[in-house]
């Protein structure tokens, strides 16, 4: 397999040992010997798509908080300028990879009909990336739209040992039947496989791992792993001495830095296992043992997983849910000791609009740690972040009154050329958020799209 040779590695190339496999990210051993420096540079070339809900709006998206350019900054144009209490201000060192989208509404999300008033956090997050209506019931005749990000996987994601992947950070496998006569189906996922089929989303960073690795053929197996404490990586050292052996000097470095990366991840996630099981009272008792008590160290492992993921190829398309709209969670760390919901129901006064938009500063702010794992993953002739289209908004604009006009949405990465970023773009009143959602699909390959959800037609992002 060594290059030296004149032969090359499979892209989809694993360690494998005793039930685990690991996929290797993208290494020069992979590009054929004989290609030009140009050629080899260029592959490979499939962009990923993430798609990240933010729920339930932010404080820049009523009266007070526009006037003050907590989201929507001043000017539109590449010279923009973000306040320091803008949430996005947190992401600033990463500005070439951002395009703000401002002014787009999300109509899928209102009532359509009496008996939907007041029921807008039960539908919110099934429209953001369907921009579809959903059907108001408790039964199993649930009917929403086809999410981007499937329309996305269906086309191109098929290669790939995982067509898609979906992430949660708060609890959602409630049963039954929401409130407003809602399944809970729409509150649970983001991302739809077709209109009567959500996809399970992955709240457990342990899950997420032994999905990615192969951990152990059989749940017993993978259980006795860990009661051993054994890292995934000891069951495939012979393969990685091996592997080790047949690569030059750089993809040597690499693919240390990568096992690295996975060995670190694995020992975080035993960490908040035996912290959880220790017998020590928890800030989240109903969650699951390996999911931490801390909002960032939870969104930081969720972030990791989906860079490897990413990185090795296992997936090109990743839905990520980072809450629930109606979630009675504080965030002490920004500041604040309210919980969530409450304080955005901030009653349009100046001083509860900014309480809350320290909680939206500090949400927004993770973003940073992701945006970093990406841009430093390097991969041929750039980094994953170039390679990738982050799709970030919510489809809930003033959660004060439920309104979902003028909803934040930013796009991050260069999406494989697609977007340059450093700018912001300002739409016309009234346009879909949808439109952009065309454009971006058509963008991404799939130019035979005409319309999608309520879309009125394409929005310009250059």
């Amino acid at each position: 397999m060594s290059y030296l040779t004149g032969k090359h590695l499979a892209r989809r190339t694993f360690l494998r040992g005793a039930g685990a496999a690991v996929a290797l990210p993208f290494l020069d051993a992979m590009v054929p010997a004989g290609w030009s420096a140009q050629a080899r540079a260029a592959v490979p070339t499939h962009t990923r798509l993430v798609c990240i809900e933010e729920v339930h709006g932010l404080a820049g998206c009523n009266g007070i908080g526009a006037s003050k350019f907590l989201f929507a900054p001043e000017t539109t144009g590449r010279d923009f300028s973000l306040v320091s209490d803008n949430p996005l201000s947190t992401l600033e060192a990463y500005r070439d990879y951002m395009t703000i989208v401002s002014n787009t509404d999300v109509r899928m999300v209102e009532a359509f009909a009496a008996p939907e008033i007041g029921g807008d956090h039960f539908r919110s997050s099934a429209v953001f990336l369907t921009q579809a209506h959903p059907k108001q019931t408790q039964g199993s005749d649930i009917w929403a739209g086809t999410s981007l990000d499937q329309m996305y996987a269906k086309r191109f994601g098929q290669s790939t040992p995982l067509p898609s992947m979906q992430f949660c950070i708060e609890n959602l496998d409630q049963a039954g039947g929401c409130t407003y006569n809602y399944s809970c189906a729409y509150t649970d996922s983001i991302s739809w496989a077709s209109p009567n089929e959500p996809l399970p989303m992955i709240r457990d960073p342990r899950v997420a791992f032994d999905m990615l690795f192969g951990s152990g053929g059989t749940t017993a197996t993978r259980a006795e792993r860990r009661m051993t404490r054994r890292s995934i990586l000891d069951w495939v050292h012979g393969e990685v001495t091996s592997m080790r052996a047949q690569l030059g000097p750089a993809d040597r470095l690499r693919l240390d830095r990568y096992l690295e990366h996975i060995n670190e991840i694995e020992r975080r996630i035993r960490m908040v296992e035996a912290h959880n099981l220790s017998g020590e009272s928890r800030e989240l008792p109903d969650a699951p043992v390996g999911v931490p008590d801390s909002f960032s160290e939870h969104m930081k492992l969720m972030f990791d997983l989906q860079v490897l993921a990413l990185q090795t190829d296992m997936t090109r398309v990743v839905a990520f849910k980072t809450g629930r709209d109606a979630q009675n969670r504080v965030f002490p760390e920004s500041g604040s000791s309210q919980p969530f919901h409450p304080a955005s129901h901030h009653g349009n006064t100046e001083a509860r609009v900014l309480e809350f938009n320290k909680i939206c500063k500090y949400r927004v702010s993770q973003m940073a740690y992701f945006l970093e794992r990406m841009k430093e993953t390097t991969e041929g002739d750039g980094n994953l972040l170039d390679k990738t289209l982050v799709v970030w908004g919510s489809p809930m604009a003033d959660p004060n009154v439920h309104n979902h006009r003028r909803c934040p949405l930013v796009l991050f990465g260069h999406g494989n050329g697609q977007l340059q970023g450093g700018v912001h773009l300002k739409t016309e009143d009234g346009t879909p958020m949808a439109n952009v959602m065309l454009t971006l699909m058509q963008n991404l390959g799939m130019d035979d799209l005409t319309a999608f959800g309520d879309s009125t037609g394409a929005f310009s992002l250059s």
